[in-house]
């Protein structure tokens, strides 16, 4: 047995796994990079109400969806650039500049005193943090062939788990004067900013993994020396007897960068990429309009609960998270195949989507259950999803190219992303002007169009469309 370690951030420590994983090095989740994306979404609705931009409470969610759209801008016009860069000058130096800019800007944001000292320092966060792309190539190249499923699964759990940590921590630290008076007075620095503690304890949390990255080892070049051998490679598609494709990679040529491929003529990549957009701006509107409608009164249509329950709600979908990625993922996926999986997962949220508007009805322990069961399941579908797109897309390009492949997903995502949050937040507050429409009343209508985004997804995963190989590139 060959012990490999297997080191990398995860939430809110190190984890060390010691197994047969074929892992050549050390590896880096990608956790603390989506929380700060996520973790303004349960104070979101609160800091605009404070920073007195919104005239009416019904315009409350409008604003908040261009907070969170400026992230995502910012990163959709500078991905590529920080994809070549990895590709040039290697992973190493980009995470490193991500994580410092995470530091100084996150930071800034929890001092924020107007409405457009937010949409600078969270777009200024977005443009020169470049790290979700070379993170995802690093996974790749860290992982034995035979095992990137698992690898690339560890990832997006990270991923995940980021975005579910991130909003338990916003909405448990978010107002500490308020929720915590013993230990935060009205005058100190935290009554003052009351946003400030959760955007700080990130801002920590970042900057103890940047004093870990002198250790983090460069693999920009590490499979240029690769040798030729036989592989196993599931189909990705797969079938319900785990059917398996040997490939013989004796006589292919050595992969040393010398393969210059226009990247958007790479259907297969394009494709995934595409697919994985549209799921974005579904992920990214359902992660802007659950806090809000969680959040919002009775009286809306929502279900009147304060920052720190949305918080807990999140926090006990994000460890449930871990467990479904490293337990019950890799079996899945070796039944049924990456794309079969996405499909599934797809189909089984529209009903789930679709019951939303009508856990408002119940109340007490009853509702307390409900809601934490459905944002749960509704986690898992969407990182199964995720991490099926991410080994398509890996699959699709040869090492040399996967930093700026990824910059390309990356800018395409981003850009949904950006769009994500803005018309989520418009299309709420219209929502709520219009609860008592005789088609699709208030939040119906809102839940409505997340199924029909979704649908949009789930039909484009099929063929002609996606188009997918077994073979896994080197």
């Amino acid at each position: 047995m060959t012990a490999i370690r297997l080191t990398g951030f995860c939430s809110l420590s190190w984890l060390v796994l010691e197994s047969d994983y074929s892992f050549e090095k050390p590896f880096f989740p990608k956790s603390h990079f989506a929380l700060p994306i996520s973790s303004l979404f349960p104070f979101l609705y609160f800091m605009m109400r404070d920073l007195h931009v919104a005239k009416r409470v019904e315009d409350i969610g409008f604003y908040a969806g261009f907070v969170g759209s400026s992230f995502m801008l910012g990163r959709a016009l500078t991905s590529v650039f920080w994809g070549i860069i990895a590709d040039r000058y290697g992973r190493k130096p980009v995470i490193v500049i991500g994580l410092i800019a995470l530091v100084i800007f996150n930071t800034l944001f929890g001092l924020s005193t107007s409405y457009w000292m937010a949409i600078v320092t969270r777009f200024l966060l977005g443009s020169l943090n470049g790290l979700l792309g070379p993170i995802k190539a690093y996974a790749v190249e860290v992982a034995g062939t035979e095992y990137q499923a698992v690898g690339i699964s560890l990832v997006s759990t990270a991923w995940g788990m980021g975005l579910v940590v991130g909003p338990s921590i916003g909405g448990l630290l978010a107002q500490p004067a308020d929720k915590f008076p013993n230990l935060f007075s009205k005058d100190s620095l935290f009554g003052r900013f009351p946003y400030f503690l959760p955007c700080l304890f990130i801002s920590l949390f970042s900057a103890v993994v940047l004093s870990t990255c002198p250790w983090l080892p460069e693999t920009l070049h590490k499979h240029h020396q690769s040798k030729p051998a036989t592989m196993i490679a599931e189909g990705l598609e797969g079938s319900f007897h785990g059917t398996e494709v040997k490939i013989d990679l004796e006589g292919l040529e050595e992969s040393d960068g010398d393969s210059n491929e226009n990247l958007f003529m790479n259907w297969p990549l394009m494709s995934s990429v595409i697919v994985y957009c549209v799921f974005s701006l579904h992920d990214m509107a359902y992660t802007e309009i659950f806090p809000l409608w969680a959040e919002s009164g009775r009286a809306y249509g929502g279900l009147g609960l304060s920052s720190q329950d949305v918080g807990e709600v999140l926090a006990i979908s994000g460890f449930s998270l871990l467990a479904f990625q490293l337990f019950a993922y890799p079996p899945m996926e070796k039944l049924v195949g990456h794309v079969n999986l996405c499909r599934v997962a797809a189909l089984l949220a529209l009903p789930l989507i679709a019951a939303y508007p009508f856990i408002a009805k119940l109340s007490g322990l009853e509702l307390t259950i409900i809601v934490n069961c459905a944002s749960l399941v509704k986690n898992v579908l969407s990182v199964s999803i995720i991490t099926g797109l991410f080994i398509l897309q890996n699959n699709a390009v040869e090492q040399h190219q996967r930093g700026a492949a990824n910059g390309i997903s990356m800018t395409g995502q981003s850009i949904f992303k950006a769009i994500a949050p803005a018309a989520a937040g418009a299309i709420f507050s219209w929502a709520q002007k219009h609860r008592n429409s005789s088609f699709l009343p208030g939040n119906h209508m809102v839940f409505f169009i997340l199924n029909l985004v979704e649908f949009v997804g789930l039909v484009m995963t099929f063929k002609p469309f996606l188009a997918y190989s077994t073979q896994r590139r080197r």
